[in-house]
């Protein structure tokens, strides 16, 4: 079945798609600056709260070039593991600007990031907070400035989580806290991965702030976590306005200032990149068009835990037929598919094809299996463009190998 194609809003011309590919080689990530940034004004500017702390969640993009723009534009970062930390810290972030929400440290690690420099820690369960508690009496340095939060699990609010403490545990934490002098000042809310509904977050607030009331000596609301981006651009979009502005006025009738603090990743990075990528392939069965490309979901996300859809595009741009295509990896997997029915023109062997918005948890989750090496990754301003991180070869496979 066929179709007469419309515009594609390809990224950037087919001119320059070609340069980079010339340049760079295939496959390969393009990010694009000034769409991080717009991200990020829009973000931030949507939260008109006075006391708001925004903390970019690098578990969705952990390239250094990028960390600097969020540096850059005023943010810090969100960590959930001691290497979200390193890449913060390699990126120019001093440890205050970061905010470690995680889960399960070991004591090295927990001894590691209050090395770095971390003072703000939203702790999971009530023993990792003995294993705080243990650590702090023989740390050698200065724990004075320290910040404890506790990461909430609320079952009405959120059913089946793993993730965080529950209220009645509250007296418990607070008690093991005060044993080394210090106070639980802040409370965390994870609302769940890629949640694109406002009324899920704005719902809940209420019932938040008086949970953080719980808290004797609460000073801080880190509202997460969870922001969804509409990969299908037809569905249902986060309302940053909305949420925003209901959040501040919530805030604001409190009676003592709390600071808040939010933490967004795949909203606000993954609009800014392309994967583009060489057909090497074309056949067809019946009407259906099968493109075999340089690349390979392994270059990706893993599509059943970050969802399947991202839109592709391809250049040279011009209206055509548009034909039912699977777009398919260069491997003998078989659900190595990057798209499947995706609305394409009859492609060509050296034509070029992108998969939009993989800014967050692209690169990220990218890995070794099917043993093919991972893409370059470079960072386009305006016309100019940069290297920001190498391509590896198969020498990659076999590194920390002993080999006898």
């Amino acid at each position: 079945m066929t179709e007469i194609a419309q515009k594609q809003n390809q990224p950037f011309s087919a001119t320059l798609a070609h340069s980079l590919l010339n340049c760079y080689g295939s496959p390969l990530y393009v990010y694009q600056s000034d769409l991080l940034r717009h991200g990020i004004s829009h973000i931030t500017t949507s939260i008109p709260y006075n006391n708001t702390l925004f903390q970019f969640a690098t578990v969705t993009n952990g390239n250094i070039e990028l960390l600097k723009l969020f540096n850059d534009q005023g943010w810090g970062i969100h960590a959930n593991t001691p290497g979200d930390i390193y890449l913060g810290l390699k990126a120019g972030f001093s440890g205050e600007k970061i905010v470690y929400s995680g889960s399960n440290l070991n004591p090295e690690e927990m001894t590691q990031i209050l090395k770095w420099g971390v003072r703000t820690l939203n702790l999971d369960s009530i023993s990792q907070l003995e294993l705080l508690y243990e650590i702090y009496k023989s740390f050698p340095g200065d724990l004075s400035s320290l910040k404890l939060g506790l990461r909430l699990n609320e079952p009405n609010l959120i059913k089946d989580s793993r993730i965080g403490v529950q209220p009645q545990e509250f007296p418990e934490a607070i008690k093991i806290a005060k044993r080394v002098g210090l106070n639980i000042q802040g409370l965390h809310f994870y609302r769940g991965t890629g949640t694109n509904a406002t009324r899920a977050f704005t719902k809940v607030i209420d019932d938040i702030i008086q949970i953080g009331q719980l808290l004797p000596n609460w000073e801080y609301l880190d509202f997460g976590g969870g922001f969804g981006y509409p990969y299908h651009h037809d569905k249902i979009a986060f309302n940053w306005h909305k949420f925003g502005q209901e959040l501040t006025d919530k805030l604001n009738q409190l009676s003592k200032p709390i600071q808040l603090i939010i933490e967004p990743g795949r909203a606000v990075i993954a609009n800014c990149a392309t994967l583009l990528a060489k057909v090497v392939s074309v056949k067809w069965q019946g009407d259906k068009q099968i493109i075999g490309v340089d690349t390979t979901v392994g270059n990706l996300s893993v599509p059943s835990v970050h969802g399947g859809y991202r839109k592709i595009i391809s250049w040279p741009e011009k209206s055509q037929t548009l034909w039912l295509t699977d777009v398919c990896g260069n491997t003998t997997y078989s659900r190595d598919y990057l798209g499947k029915n995706c609305q394409l023109p009859a492609l060509e062997i050296g034509d070029i094809i992108g998969i939009l918005e993989v800014g967050a948890y692209g690169y990220a989750m990218s890995s070794h299996f099917l043993h093919r090496p991972r893409p370059a990754e470079v960072l386009l301003e305006k016309e100019s463009h940069r290297l920001i991180r190498q391509r590896e070869d198969y020498q990659v496979l076999i590194d920390n190998q002993i080999l006898n």
